[in-house]
């Protein structure tokens, strides 16, 4: 869909109706927010006229994080909804729209009725309202603030001492090293990315990316700092670096997050998405004495696991991708990365005064020596009957297979374990791609095991295996 300004406003009068039907209310207040991609700014302007000649109460929020944009309605009283302009780590030509309200992010079906209304809706003609600006950007990094000085408890500068470097990707995460870091004592000398460009020039904005990483390696050892944080473009997601140069990253991250919140939470139960290792479930179950529940991709997915889990009785006070997607309990499940980074960057600074560092908390979790991810494209427009008949067949040859073994408590595509590791073949909800990641403990063992599934997947001609081939 092009985001055309006609577009994005039948988008925004979809969304009003659809809220006062379901509030029952003929006006409310919206804070609007913006990521620095090139087209932010026409969008958001369109967005804002939309609201105002519905005659709602538009606040313009400027350069905003994510996050920031729901803490908006918790924060401000006029406040009952908001949108971010925003595509996250996609590519600087890439633009979305991101509701919220009081009760977060927006459902499927949600989305589904508000383009329904937008379809043939119309924007009403004239209005005397104007958006009225609302740095609310400057608020929130006070909120984050408030809670390291609350957390750290030593002092007004209580990160003083500490050497934390930054790199904001050249998105909007670049607050959190001026703003949060910085007034607080931490030394930030070396943080790189700082500054908002659309198009982002230096590297992929995403935590997950190779160069990212590789970029953020390189800062933290150039400054010779004791910490190194990595966020996408809208801070919804993050990625740390250790002292040495070492990724705190996926399974690490997963392993440090669910180190923090069990301290405040003994024996809860952790929800990650499918993708984690048999070494994490042995740390979080074993050394750190809580519970994970290894659920489906998808941020959305592990959240809202997450708080049925509450709902039913069972505490859950973390929920976490291996993307760098985590949404805490005691943050309304909001996915924040601006907020784990406050939770690392607190115990951190405790550690310090213990002589030890972040990366100790993790020094007991496993890392397999193989990590490989295999990217098998459907090539048929309607996919989705064809790669779950793949995955069914996949599971029949793997119940018959002498070493190998399905996993009976999985949630997503199929689990199997085999000596030394496991592998997951699922389908991507979206995409014509089965994704096949293989992790063992035993190098060289990864690549006779793709062997052995390509030569079982030659049996589906309409499945590209040339990825086998890299």
């Amino acid at each position: 869909m092009q985001l055309t300004d006609e577009t994005v406003q039948k988008i925004c009068v979809g969304f009003y109706k659809w809220y006062c039907c379901k509030e029952q209310v003929d006006t409310f207040g919206i804070a609007v927010g913006q990521d620095c991609r090139i087209s932010s700014p026409r969008i958001a302007a369109a967005a804002m006229a939309a609201f105002c000649a519905c005659g709602c109460m538009v606040f313009d929020c400027g350069l905003a994080t994510t996050p920031s944009m729901f803490m908006s309605i918790v924060e401000n009283e006029p406040v009952q909804t908001a949108l971010e302009i925003t595509a996250s780590h996609h590519p600087f030509d890439r633009n979305g729209l991101k509701f919220f309200t009081s009760g977060g992010g927006l459902e499927g079906a949600d989305v589904s009725a508000i383009l329904e209304l937008a379809y043939d809706a119309e924007v009403p003609a004239g209005t005397n309202n104007a958006p009225v600006m609302l740095p609310f950007m400057n608020d929130y990094a006070a909120l984050l603030r408030r809670q390291i000085v609350d957390g750290v408890q030593n002092g007004d500068r209580p990160l003083a001492g500490l050497h934390i470097v930054v790199d904001a990707g050249n998105g909007v995460g670049g607050f959190y090293a001026d703003q949060v870091l910085a007034p607080l004592g931490a030394d930030v000398s070396g943080s790189q990315f700082l500054e908002p460009d659309g198009m982002f020039p230096n590297h992929i904005p995403n935590p997950e990316n190779k160069g990212a990483i590789d970029a953020a390696s390189k800062m933290v050892l150039d400054s010779s700092a004791d910490l190194g944080l990595i966020f996408d473009t809208d801070v919804d997601r993050m990625g740390c670096i250790g002292a040495t140069g070492q990724e705190i990253n996926r399974n690490t991250l997963v392993a440090l997050a669910a180190a923090i919140v069990l301290e405040d939470h003994p024996g809860t139960t952790v929800v990650t998405d499918s993708l984690t290792s048999d070494g994490l479930r042995t740390f979080i179950e074993q050394d750190l004495r809580g519970k994970q529940l290894r659920y489906r991709r998808g941020y959305k997915n592990v959240i809202d696991k997450s708080i049925e889990l509450n709902k039913s009785g069972v505490d859950s006070a973390l929920a976490i991708e291996t993307s760098g997607h985590a949404a805490l309990k005691d943050n309304y499940f909001l996915d924040d990365g601006a907020y784990l980074a406050t939770k690392i960057v607190i115990k951190a600074a405790k550690l310090r005064r213990e002589g030890q560092t972040i990366e100790d908390l993790t020094a007991d979790l496993h890392r397999p020596a193989e990590s490989v991810e295999i990217r098998v494209p459907i090539l048929l427009e309607d996919f989705h009957d064809y790669g779950e008949d793949v995955m069914t067949q996949l599971a029949a040859f793997a119940a018959g297979h002498e070493n190998w073994s399905v996993e009976p408590e999985n949630y997503e595509g199929v689990r199997i374990n085999i000596p030394g590791g496991w592998f997951l073949l699922r389908l991507s909800v979206h995409d014509p791609i089965l994704p096949l990641n293989i992790e063992n403990d035993v190098a060289g063992t990864a690549a006779k095991v793709a062997d052995e599934i390509a030569q079982f997947l030659t049996r589906f001609d309409k499945l590209d295996l040339s990825g086998f081939k890299k």
